[in-house]
């Protein structure tokens, strides 16, 4: 879960790092939401695996 943690703040970092004006960048506007949404969706599958 914590690879799952990183994984989100990566994507916020990677939004606040478009140097576009109020984010309007492909980095704000495409890759940065998209590592978030994998990040979440990693997040679920962590939670609901279950261990041997």
């Amino acid at each position: 879960m914590l690879i799952g943690i990183l994984i989100i703040v990566s994507g916020f970092i990677i939004m606040s790092v478009d140097g576009e004006e109020y984010g309007y960048g492909f980095l704000g506007l495409t890759l940065g939401p998209l590592v978030v949404l994998f990040g979440f969706v990693f997040q679920f599958f962590a939670i609901f695996h279950k261990g041997k």
